[in-house]
Order: structure tokens, then sequence, then C-alpha cells
């Protein structure tokens, strides 16, 4: 990243939160400009302090010098505390609102995107890089008020007491900005390098605690271990090399300090042995130049500081500015219900350069409960993500009463679907929370109708706290078929009219399917249901059925017109009964 690259983003963070803080940060300033202020006094009262007790012997100025040296303590003390609240409390509201705004914004980022993403990274990249915007704004405030103004104050000083000496010190500024030019240069390409290196760390670590029953069954510790091993090394690698960078400014500005205070300490020790110049001036000049030293080194690491920061402001705001591939059309409308009736016309759909479906084209009637099945690969589960447009077809429409999905809004479309997953997820908090999510209106009474339908009730009745038990990461507490029917309640306490179900009983023994059928049959009256099913006694009283394969419809009708013909269907039917007696 060059220079004018990272002007940019300063300039984005400041224009993004200077005015929402101008109270916080006009207090903070004040405090910064006070510490200055008195700390550049204490340096300049120094030579009247030397010169009236040492030289002249005036002890009533003496006490009076004192007394306004002691005020000065004071006022950096308050002062200093009051800009470090003042920027702590400024820098975690930040930390908060743009936690907080990315959390928004990639919940609005479409499917794919997260197909292209591993979630552990994505998270770790999260929670690293968004303390970058906290940080330019307390470098940038601290230095240019804290430090830039006290260095300017003491120069001052210096300058005024002692002129001479104070350009000779200045003949070492040059190479020493040089040399710390390079120095941030590279801390920006290793503060990158380092940000990749702590997400494949803990995108690693994620993975084998939620896959941990897969890694003791496979006995893949070992591995796991080289694999973290490796990770973790190289982590700890570019964190060295990142120190390393960075610290290198200590020798280099010691080195320079050491040779300019030296020489002069020998050049103020000749003149006041050989020509008797009172030292009240050379000692207000040094406790300047002493002073100043601090703040100096702080200022000559604020390239390598805010070359860190700003990597980490300039990686989130990559994931800030990624545009939504499925924002609503500006002509998109609310979608009106009337028949529930899906229509798909000529739809292709691709994955990248995969073609999963072509030219399909079939009517989903209002009401009714239409099938799909097929080997797998068919695309029965794209048909399905098409409807509340996890993805855009490449081709054709996808239509509900008349109105193409792509001129609606998502939100209006989704709030009439409910979905069931084959892959049932349960979020952290308590079994009636994971249920309430389907529809966050709904009454306690509205929740224990839902389960009773999906044959819930009863196990979640057995759990320790009934409906306020806690679920555990991912339901990792309930079984598998409990966490599906919990699933499908929430579906149904939606109340959508057009229901979705991918293989909804696929993690169900054949009691529990057996149950979950019925309620499923009760939930299916009075709304538009497509439903993806292995097994095919389970679609048997669907009004339509599609049988699908390689990205095609090869058959349509109800199960006794596909069953008397030798067709796909039958074939599968065949194998179906064939799985159950060898079962």
């Amino acid at each position: 990243m060059n220079d004018s690259k990272a002007l940019k983003i300063i300039r984005r963070v400041f224009e993004e939160n200077a005015r929402e803080y101008i109270w916080q940060y006009a207090f903070a300033i004040t405090c910064l400009v006070v510490i200055s202020l008195s700390t550049a006094f204490t340096a300049w009262i120094m030579k009247s302090v030397i010169n009236a007790a040492f030289i002249e012997r005036q002890s009533e100025l003496v006490w009076g010098i004192c007394l306004a040296i002691f005020i000065a303590f004071v006022l950096r003390g308050f002062a200093s505390y009051g800009q470090a609240v003042a920027l702590s409390r400024i820098g975690n509201n930040i930390t908060a609102r743009y936690q907080t705004r990315a959390y928004a914004h990639i919940l609005k980022l479409s499917l794919g995107f997260f197909h292209e993403q591993r979630s552990a990274r994505l998270v770790a990249q999260f929670n690293q890089n968004i303390s970058g915007i906290r940080e330019v704004l307390n470098i940038t405030i601290t230095s240019s008020i804290r430090d830039l103004l006290t260095f300017v104050s003491l120069i001052t000083v210096m300058f005024l007491q002692e002129p001479w000496l104070s350009l000779a010190v200045f003949l070492a500024a040059p190479p020493l900005a040089y040399g710390l030019r390079k120095l941030s240069r590279r801390l920006r390409v290793a503060a990158r390098e380092n940000v990749h290196a702590g997400s494949h760390v803990f995108g690693a670590m994620q993975e084998a605690v939620q896959g941990i029953a897969i890694v003791k069954a496979f006995t893949m510790e070992r591995q796991l271990e080289g694999r973290i091993g490796t990770l973790v090394s190289l982590a700890e690698r570019r964190n060295n090399k990142i120190v390393r960078i960075s610290e290198r400014s200590g020798p280099l500005i010691e080195i320079v300090a050491g040779l300019a205070v030296s020489g002069i300490m020998a050049y103020a020790a000749y003149r006041s042995i050989y020509h008797a110049v009172p030292p009240g001036g050379f000692l207000s000049f040094l406790t300047a130049l002493l002073l100043a030293y601090d703040p100096a080194r702080r200022l000559a690491k604020v390239p390598t500081q805010l070359a860190g920061a700003v990597t980490n402001a300039e990686m989130i705001y990559e994931l800030l500015d990624r545009i939504p591939h499925q924002r609503d059309l500006p002509d998109a409308k609310p979608l009106v219900v009337t028949d529930a009736r899906i229509e798909f016309r000529d739809v292709s759909f691709a994955y990248g350069n995969d073609e999963v479906l072509r030219g399909i084209s079939f009517t989903a009637e209002g009401s009714r409960t239409t099938a799909l099945v097929g080997p797998s690969g068919a695309g029965k589960s794209t048909v399905i993500t098409l409807i509340p447009r996890f993805f855009d077809p490449k081709q054709g429409q996808v239509l509900i009463d008349g109105q193409d999905i792509a001129h609606v809004t998502k939100q209006s479309l989704r709030e009439n679907l409910a979905y069931v997953s084959q892959q049932p997820y349960l979020f952290e908090g308590t079994i009636r929370e994971n249920i309430r999510y389907g529809r966050p209106q709904a009454t306690d009474e509205d929740i224990e109708k839902a389960a009773r339908l999906a044959y819930a009730h009863d196990f979640i009745m057995e759990q320790p706290q009934g409906y306020d038990t806690p679920v555990g990461e991912n339901g990792v507490t309930l079984s598998g078929g409990q966490r599906q029917r919990l699933s499908i309640t929430r579906a149904l306490v939606r109340n959508a009219p057009i229901l979705l179900l991918d293989e909804a009983t696929s993690a169900l023994d054949t009691e529990s399917e057996a149950a979950v059928q019925k309620a499923l049959d009760k939930a299916m009256v009075g709304r538009t249901v497509i439903v993806i099913a292995h097994r095919l006694s389970t679609v048997i009283r669907a009004s339509k059925i599609i049988v699908m394969q390689q990205g095609r419809i090869m058959e349509e009708g109800d199960h006794e017109s596909l069953s008397k013909k030798d067709s796909l269907y039958a074939r599968l039917g065949r194998l179906d009964a064939a799985e159950k007696a060898a079962g």
C-alpha cells in the first residue's frame, strides 16, 4: 500500500467518525493542549529556577516559581486522566459501531460470498481488523495534538534559550526521517501477512473444535497437531517479523539522540568552564531537549504504528465496500401473495462453470404439494435455493402469482416463505428463542402449538428447563432428529403461505419420520409446498411429482401415473423398496 492510499484510508476514517465525536474530541484535544503547554512551561521555567536560586540567590522568587511548577504538574495530571478516559470511550464506541456495521453488512451479502469465504477466517479477520479504525484515530489524534504540540513547544523553548545548539540538533532529523519511512513501508506488508497468518490459525482451531467427533473417530489428532503447529509457527514468525521491523526504530532513535545529547553536553561544559557562561539558559535548553525526547520518540514510531493500523482499517473497508450481488432492483415492489402459485420458466443455473440446471420449466400450484425427486446431483436443492433468491438464475424466470421474484423486494419475498434445510441449524440460546426466530412476534402459545404439530413438544418438556433449556452450540445437546424437529417447528411458527422442505426428514429415524410426516401433512394444508425427499414413500401423496436427472426434468405426474410405466421414478421406487427391505 503506497502513501497516497494510506492517506485516503486515514481521510475516510476521519470523515466517517470526526463529526460524530466532535465534542468528545474537543474535550480530549483541550486536555492534550494543557499537557503539551504544561510540559513546555516546566522546561521554560527551569532557567529562572537555576539563575534565581544558584546565581542570584533570590529566595522569595524561588518559592513562587516552585508553586507555578507544582500547579503545572497538577494540571498535567488531571489533563492526562481526562484525555485518556475521553479517547478510550471514543475508541470503545467506534469499535462497537464498526462491529455492528460490519456484521449488518455481511448479513446482506449473498450466499455466493459465503461459499467463497471460509467462515472461521472471515470471523478471525473481522476481529483482528476492526481495531484498525480505532487505532488510526487514536494514533493520529494523540500524535498530532499531544506529541506534536509538546514537541513543537519544547523546540520553541530550545530555540529561545540556545538557538545555535537547537539548530545543531536538527541536523540529525533528515537521515532519521528517511530510515523511519523505509521501516513503515516494510511494516505495512508484514502487517497484512500477519493478519492472514492469524486467520489461518483461528480457522484451523475452530474447524477442529466443530468437527471434534470426526477428529476422534478417524484418530486425526496427530495430523491436526502437525497442521496447527505449522500454522502457529508461521504466525509466530510473522509476529516476530513485525516486532523486528517496528522496533528497529528504537536503536535508530537512541543512537541519534545519544550523539546529540553527548555533543551538546560537551559544548555546554566547554562554554561554562572556559567562558563562564551562566548555566540557567543551557539547563533550560537541556531540560526541554530531554523532555522532547519522549514525544519525539513516539512521533518517530507513528509511521510504523500507523502502517499496521491503516492496513487493518483497509481490510475492514474491503469488506464493507463489497457490494451485495443481490440488491433489490430500483423497480422492486413488495410481493403480493394470493394463490402462492410458483412457476419456473426456462430456468438455467450454474455454479461458476458447472451448469446445474438446464432449461427447467414447471408449475407448483397454489395450496398443493409439489415433490422433487431424483438421484443425488440432479439439481433438486438448487431449485429450492432459487425460490428465496439465495441465488439468481443465469437464465429464465421464477414467478410467484405471476410476479417475477427478481422484481420484488427480498424482504417481502422471504417473509412469505418458510424453509427447512436438510442440515438443521440451531443458534446459541434457548429452545424457545430458536423457535421464535421463525416469527419474532410469535406468542408462547403459538410456539407451543407449532411444537405440537412437529411432534417436538414432548421431548422439549423432557428437557431440564423445558422450552427455556439452552441448546448449546448448534444444538449439540440434542439428537439429530430433535434438532430437525425444532427446525420444522421454527418453519411452522412462521405461518407462511409457501413451505420449502429440503429433505426435512432425512435426519429422523423411521418412527420419528412417520410422526413428523403426519405433522407435515397437517401443516401443508392450505399452503404451497415444494418438498425434496430421498425416500419416495414421503412424497406419495404429493399432487405433483417432478423427476429430475442431471439438471433436467425427465418426468412429471402423480405417484400413480408415474409408477405404472417403466420410468425413472419407477426405478427409483424399486431401489427405495430394496433399501427398505435390506434395512
